[in-house]
């Protein structure tokens, strides 16, 4: 079967490029933060740094969809993490906060997590480290 245009390699491919990066900083947080996933530590982060908020306000904040977000904060209420009530202006909206345990874990995990984005861009100069996060966020 002749080829039209360049050769397709797997390796060249941002998308693959992007997962092998991925995995890498999945493993760097996971020996560094154990206590929490990489997408429950976001939802305390956002929290954290954004104070109370409907449960899909929180998912879009911390860029996740509405099944995901709802999968994540079951689990950390069950882990006492986070706390829900129902919204006071609309009953239908769930309402999403820090607990105590997760305010405490998220400021003890603070500088680990700041070290595993240290980790993860380690093998870039400065420059680089620089460059490749503005253009990541150009993309986002």
């Amino acid at each position: 079967m002749p080829e039209d245009g360049p050769p397709y390699r797997l390796d060249d491919q941002i998308g693959h490029l992007l997962r092998r990066v991925n995995q890498r900083h999945l493993a760097i947080f996971a020996a560094a933060i154990p206590e929490v996933t990489t997408m429950q530590f976001a939802v305390l982060a956002r929290l954290a740094e954004a104070g109370p908020m409907s449960q899909n306000q929180l998912g879009r904040a911390a860029a996740m969809d509405a099944a995901t977000v709802k999968g994540v904060v079951d689990r950390l209420r069950r882990l006492s993490f986070v706390v829900t009530a129902p919204d006071a202006g609309d009953r239908r909206r769930l309402v999403v906060a820090l607990g105590p345990a997760g305010a405490a874990l998220f400021a003890a995990a603070r500088a680990r997590a700041l070290a595993v984005s240290a980790a993860t861009l380690a093998p870039l100069a400065p420059a680089e480290r620089a460059a490749l996060m503005a253009l990541l966020a150009r993309l986002a």
